[in-house]
Parts: structure tokens; C-alpha cells; sequence
């Protein structure tokens, strides 16, 4: 009987080790459309490792659409996806997780009826090696398994200070808690990109300073690559590495905070210019 490594959450860069790396995830004149409906339109636009990358723009700009076409929901009718060197139309939502792509939802999507901690276990599914069988069974190496499993989620309970939720229902928490119940299940997963989409929607204030807080933790502890969507500008000002910002389904500016901040065409889409 083969033992069970425990791949660790501890095996990520120790704190203070995170440098911005080389291209990791590289989108090449992506267009989408639905029916004659132009969601995306020839945007290029790249992210490198272990950065904190935005996508910002008015509603209706493609941001989802965008991170939709990364983790294999929608499939672009142009362009290309390289990741980690591999050239691709698009991937599937499987083997985007089997890759190492994590994602959050701009609508809360946990089992409501299940605990915190049952919610973050489903994080690791792809991670467990076990059959069916052996694991409704509960015996021998799949209940092994099981142990060491668990053992991850507790130190994610414990990274977003959760403890004192993890054998409630998630359909009794707040909504802010909610969102950090998913935040968790993604971490789960140990993904080497993170997408975040309005990780901060519908916050207090205190809720937004938490989140923010844990983000940075991920990015810099970890060493994860974070690209997010938020409407917070504060925020993105803040956290990001680099920006990339939408309108009307185009790429119309992309750079650093400071250089986003002074286009005007930006200024221009978030004033409500006429185009």
C-alpha cells in the first residue's frame, strides 16, 4: 500500500520571497461574440507571475467575458491563449483546473447547505487520488487521504481566520463571510493563477479592508498570480501591480496604476464620454 504524500500549502515561497516574474499567461487578439453580439474584440493583453493584474471598465465592458475565455467557459471564436508556453484556442473548465487556474464568482457559488469546512474540501477535489468507491467507503489509503486533505483546509481556515465558522452552514453567513468562504475553496485548490471576479462587491467598508488584506497575504505568501476584476478604483489603485482596462468590449489602456490613471481615454469612458 503506497503511503500518501501531503502536498502542503507550506511548500509555497515563504513571506517576503515574492518578485514579479516572467509572462505566465499571454492572451493574444481574443475576440468573442455572441450571435452578431461583440463581447471582445482583438484584445491582447499579458500577466506575469506572481503579479496582482486588473481588469477594469464601466458594465457591460467584456471583464467577465475575459475571465470566462481564460478559465475555459467560453471559448473565443479568435485568437490565442499561451500558458506556461502552451499554445491553445481555449481550454475547457476542467483542464483550466487541472492546470492551476483557480476562480472566484461575482455571484456567491457555494453549497449553501453545506458547512464552511465541507465547502473548502470541495477545493481539493482535484487533488484526490482515491477512487470513488474507496472514498464513500472510507477505508485504508483514501481515508489517509481524506486525513491529510483535511489537514490543508484547516491551515486555509486558519490563513482567513475562519475558525470560529467552520462547521457552520455557509447559507447562514453574512455576505461578506460568504465571500471569503470562496476565496477559501479556491485557495484550496492551490492555484498558481487566481481569478477574482468583484472579490469586493456588495462590502462594507471594514468587509473591503479584510478582503484586500488576505489578498495581498495570497499574493505575497504564496506567491499566487491574482488577476481581478473590481470596481473599487481605490482598491486596484492600490493593490495592483498592473491594469488592464476595458470598454465596450476593447482594450483601451493598459499599464501601470499611475499610467492608467492619466489616459484619457480612460477618463473619458468612466465620465461617460460619448464614443
Amino acid at each position: 500500500m503506497n503511503a500518501v504524500t501531503e502536498p502542503g500549502i507550506a511548500d509555497f515561497p515563504a513571506p517576503g520571497t515574492r518578485r514579479i516574474g516572467e509572462v505566465i499567461l499571454d492572451l493574444k487578439n481574443i475576440s468573442l461574440s455572441f450571435g452578431g453580439v461583440k463581447a471582445l474584440t482583438d484584445i491582447s493583453f499579458d500577466v506575469r507571475e506572481h503579479e496582482i493584474r486588473a481588469i477594469i471598465g464601466p458594465n457591460g465592458a467584456g471583464k467577465s467575458s475575459m475571465l470566462n475565455v481564460i478559465n475555459g467557459v467560453y471559448r473565443p471564436q479568435k485568437g490565442e491563449i499561451v500558458y506556461r508556453g502552451q499554445q491553445r484556442r481555449g481550454m475547457n473548465t476542467y483542464a483550466a483546473a487541472r492546470s492551476g487556474i483557480a476562480r472566484t464568482f461575482q455571484n456567491i457559488a457555494l453549497f449553501k447547505g453545506m458547512t464552511v469546512l465541507d465547502n473548502i474540501m470541495t477545493g481539493r477535489n482535484l487533488k484526490m487520488k482515491s477512487s470513488f468507491l474507496l472514498q464513500a467507503l472510507y477505508w485504508g489509503p483514501a481515508q489517509k487521504e481524506e486525513i491529510a486533505h483535511r489537514r490543508e483546509v484547516e491551515k486555509v481556515i486558519d490563513f482567513l481566520e475562519i475558525q470560529h465558522i467552520r462547521k457552520t452552514p455557509v447559507g447562514r453567513l453574512p455576505y461578506g463571510l460568504q465571500k471569503r468562504v470562496e476565496l477559501g475553496r479556491a485557495l484550496a485548490a492551490q492555484p498558481e493563477i487566481l481569478l477574482l471576479d468583484e472579490p469586493m462587491a456588495g462590502m462594507n467598508v471594514e468587509e473591503k479592508q479584510d478582503m484586500c488584506r488576505f489578498i495581498l497575504d495570497v499574493n505575497d505568501q504564496f506567491g499566487t498570480t491574482i488577476v481581478l476584476i473590481e470596481h473599487d478604483m481605490g482598491v486596484v489603485m492600490d493593490i495592483s501591480d498592473r491594469v488592464v482596462v476595458l470598454d465596450y468590449g476593447r482594450k483601451i489602456a493598459d499599464g501601470t496604476p499611475d499610467e492608467v490613471r492619466s489616459s484619457q481615454d480612460v477618463i473619458n469612458a468612466y465620465l461617460g464620454v460619448a464614443h
